[in-house]
């Protein structure tokens, strides 16, 4: 059995690829035959060959998917609507616009916290240089000047001794530094666990609270469209979703389905949407394109994400050359200033 899952990305091709060709009228099995046929990736013709014998044997599309382990239970659940109520292409081809959406996400959070880490680590080195390389060359000048550091500039090159002196320690912590962070990105229970940090913190706060509205929407939006009535709807959708803010609300809306309210009150009270989002949900309802207003809403969401990241950027950006230019000239300045004198009185 395959055990490990497929990324956003690859879970976007696969459906985008059965979506057409289940449009043209191929079957699941004729469908897995050609994509095997045109598969370049060992992994890849592992998974589609176990697709391909299961739906041999007589198996549901959604069942043969489950024997290799590769999929999210998201995934199946919504395969399975689509096999029940005849609609498979279309529930594919949302799959697929959903988890391109969420590699896109993906995609732009990282990008927003590479960034400052890579500064951050230039920072350090910088500063590493001048304090442990640099400031020694300046304490020698000052020796053969018959004199010697004092005030900031002592301190710093003091500072700059421990640096050299614990070099080795100071390198195998930050090589753990950055084996617990690739394990916090990249295993499930690390990444679970940064969600949460990353959702409590008082700075990204805000911003996961938006994202957590921006797949709820999206997730409605899919599960809607495939026929599941709204209570189920919002079950898969709070198992889908990793914001513990977002499951209590989640949960909340529906105690208050319960009471007698219906969906939009319901979101409203809950407070998952705003009063306005609320009123377009209240409208969706009676026109029956609730669907299509919850990917408008989600498409909102993911444009005011998309605003929120390149706004961090741009404020991270020169505040963070800022810090590294102050520290860079005050290190300078310290030992340049008492130089400066000691020449003049020379001179």
């Amino acid at each position: 059995m395959h055990q490990k899952r497929l990324s956003n990305q690859e879970i976007a091709s696969f459906c985008n690829q059965t979506a057409m060709l289940f449009q043209a009228g191929i079957t699941p099995m004729e469908s897995m035959s050609i994509l095997l046929n045109d598969s370049k990736s060992g992994e890849g013709k592992e998974i589609l060959q176990q697709i391909l014998d299961t739906c041999r044997q007589g198996e549901s599309f959604a069942k043969a998917l489950q024997q290799t382990d590769a999929f999210p239970d998201y995934v199946l659940n919504m395969i399975n609507i689509g096999e029940e109520s005849g609609n498979l292409d279309d529930v594919m081809q949302s799959l697929a616009d959903y988890y391109e959406r969420e590699d896109s996400i993906s995609d732009s959070i990282r990008s927003a916290v590479s960034y400052p880490f890579i500064m951050i680590g230039i920072m350090l080195l910088v500063i590493f240089v001048l304090l442990g390389r640099v400031m020694p060359i300046f304490n020698q000048v000052f020796i053969q000047l018959g004199s010697e550091m004092s005030g900031i500039s002592a301190t710093l090159l003091g500072f700059g001794n421990a640096l050299n002196r614990y070099s080795l320690i100071i390198t195998v912590l930050l090589v753990i530094a950055v084996l617990v962070y690739f394990l916090a990105v990249k295993t499930k229970k690390g990444h679970s666990l940064s969600v949460r940090f990353l959702s409590a913190f008082p700075l990204t706060k805000g911003f996961y609270e938006k994202l957590a509205a921006g797949r709820f929407a999206s997730g409605m939006a899919l599960t809607i469209s495939s026929g599941m009535d709204t209570f189920s709807s919002l079950d898969m959708v709070s198992e889908l979703t990793e914001h513990t803010g977002m499951q209590a609300k989640i949960a909340a809306c529906k105690k208050a389905i319960e009471d007698g309210s219906n969906f939009a009150e319901a979101l409203t009270s809950s407070n998952i949407f705003s009063n306005l989002y609320a009123r377009m949900v209240t409208v969706g309802f009676r026109t029956g394109s609730i669907d299509t207003v919850m990917q408008k809403i989600a498409d909102s969401y993911d444009k005011e994400t998309e605003r929120k990241i390149r706004s961090i950027i741009a404020i991270l950006e020169p505040t963070l050359v800022i810090i590294l230019s102050l520290i860079v000239g005050l290190i300078l300045l310290s030992v340049i200033f008492p130089l400066m004198g000691i020449m003049s009185s020379i001179g």
